[in-house]
């Protein structure tokens, strides 16, 4: 009678080397690592004032406040994958509100009706901008940031000549009724926030699982490469550019359904404060990398230390200060990360030269 001895699976064979590979390569992704700071950073203010911050009623207000600057961070993501730079996007959104309140106002009915023209109006003005931006980095080959802060200024210095530097508090109360204060029916959800999250999980479909994608992360990595596998750069750098501001334009409807009013002064950081929580997020600067998932933490985390502050007494100064430092941590984490990369490839390469390369005799 023989007896089979069974090696029993343990730490070291392949199966659980592979999930222990797994598990350090998931921590290691940047946007985790900040969803891992929010969490703290939440548990942190939950601790300190557990009646008031961890209640939905808080939560839900937190959500409302990021869910505008989710709809731009959108668009951000895609220019910064490319290693581009979007500035115009606040003062787009201002200059879209602008025409769109004085396009409804012209119509003087505070129905649907209205209210449709109104977001057509608004996402055109955006689309338009994000067009005069694409054609002149990709045609032009002005840099992009050189495009769109010229942009900027021109963008907010038309809506300040269109209404005289005074804002429009006219806005159809159907909007302000249903999309700025209204709830999803049948939950306490915004529907603000409802639209700003189907976008975001539209958009990150397209990032991560379309051609436009994947053209899109080609493009950063390396444009020229990208140009000789036959990618139409000029083309997907207008398009691009032209979504981040269509989306600009969706923002200027929503900050006029939530405000009530235009709101031409409140805008001068926007764009500052998404590149931020975009960067936080993962994206680097230097194109290539990026997920929607990291800049919708990205986003998150600004928010909440606001929050957190104000309830806990706190200056809402330190928010600046505490955010200022995550970014500056980002980039450099994303900078050792492209270095250690860089010399790994390094390596490779002189390991395929030392093997394949002519021998010396």
């Amino acid at each position: 009678m023989t007896t089979t001895e069974v090696t029993p699976r343990t730490a070291g064979t392949p199966s659980a080397l592979t999930r222990t590979r797994s598990l350090r390569e998931v921590l290691q992704v940047q946007s985790f690592q900040i969803l891992l700071v929010l969490m703290v950073i939440f548990l942190i203010f939950a601790a300190m004032a557990p009646d008031v911050f961890p209640t939905w009623g808080n939560v839900r207000q937190i959500i409302q406040n990021v869910s505008i600057l989710g709809v731009l961070g959108i668009g951000m993501t895609f220019v910064i994958v490319t290693s581009g730079i979007d500035l115009s996007i606040g003062s787009n959104l201002v200059f879209s509100g602008v025409v769109a309140a004085k396009v409804m106002q012209a119509m003087g009915d505070a129905g649907w009706g209205t209210a449709l023209v109104g977001i057509v109006v608004s996402i055109g003005c955006g689309l338009g901008w994000g067009l005069v931006n694409g054609v002149l980095i990709a045609k032009a080959k002005v840099p992009p940031l050189i495009v769109t802060l010229g942009t900027l200024g021109g963008a907010l210095g038309l809506a300040q000549v269109i209404t005289g530097g005074v804002d429009i508090r006219e806005v159809p109360a159907v909007l302000q009724d249903t999309i700025g204060y209204g709830n999803v029916p049948g939950t306490t959800l915004p529907t603000i926030s409802l639209i700003a999250l189907v976008l975001i999980v539209i958009f990150g479909i397209v990032l991560h699982r379309t051609r436009f994608g994947l053209y899109t992360f080609a493009i950063g990595s390396n444009e020229e490469s990208a140009r000789r596998v036959g990618v139409k750069v000029d083309r997907q750098l207008i398009s691009i550019y032209a979504l981040s501001g269509a989306l600009a334009g969706v923002a200027g409807i929503l900050s006029l359904a939530q405000y009530g009013t235009t709101a031409i002064a409140g805008q001068s950081a926007t764009n500052l404060n998404v590149i931020a929580a975009v960067v936080i997020g993962g994206t680097s600067l230097f194109g290539g990398v990026g997920t929607i998932f990291g800049t919708v933490v990205g986003l998150f985390i600004p928010a909440v230390l606001q929050n957190g502050f104000v309830i806990v007494g706190v200056q809402p100064f330190w928010q600046q200060v505490a955010v200022g430092a995550v970014l500056v941590a980002a980039v450099y984490v994303d900078q050792r990360r492209r270095a250690a990369a860089a010399r790994g490839h390094s390596v490779k390469e002189k390991g395929k030269k030392r093997l394949f390369g002519p021998r010396s005799n």
